[in-house]
């Protein structure tokens, strides 16, 4: 088997271990992408900062790995802060630019909805902010469906970018009042 030969990716919790290559992929997508509207990158501690406030609210955090690297993450926060949104969380996935077109996407989405499913939350929201990518395709094939656009309402790289919300049930959706 040589070097360059491609295994099935595993996919893992991350640990704090992960962020410094979570930190490029992600640094990646702020300078040079549309999916995050911040526009300069963070830092490690305030990513590892991120990553236990998740942790903490007992939301998962993923990562998938290929031959021993971290080629991409995906994690769920909540969606407001506000109380009455408390069963409602909303979706990130970011990719290694290099890893593109693996599946890693969807298997990471996959797994965040199973992960997610387990809990007490019964929507999970996508907001994608990047028409040209297939953000869009992929959440529709798991069951996102399409709730609206928000028009111009980020200004980054130069242009004005909507966002599409879209959003999902999470077991059994609002079929019935969540346990106390």
């Amino acid at each position: 088997m040589n070097a360059l030969h491609v295994t099935q990716p595993l996919l893992r919790d991350a640990t704090p271990g992960d962020f410094p290559a979570i930190a490029a992929i992600y640094a990646h997508h702020v300078l040079h992408g549309a999916a995050s509207f911040e526009e300069a990158p963070p830092d490690l501690d305030e990513l590892l900062r991120r990553h236990a406030a998740v942790r903490g609210q007992g939301l998962p955090w993923i990562v998938a790995e290929l031959n021993g690297k971290v080629a991409g993450y995906s994690y769920a926060t909540p969606y407001r802060p506000r109380a009455a949104y408390r069963y409602t969380i909303e979706d990130s996935i970011y990719i290694d630019e290099s890893c593109r077109g693996l599946g890693l996407g969807r298997l990471l989405l996959e797994a965040l909805i199973a992960r997610c499913e387990n809990g007490p939350w019964r929507q999970m929201i996508a907001v994608v902010a990047d028409p040209r990518g297939g953000s869009l395709a992929l959440h529709r094939s798991l069951g996102f469906e399409m709730i609206g656009t928000l028009h111009a309402v980020g200004f980054k790289h130069n242009e004005w970018r909507d966002t599409t919300l879209m959003q999902r049930a999470l077991g059994a959706g609002s079929g019935s009042v969540p346990d106390a």
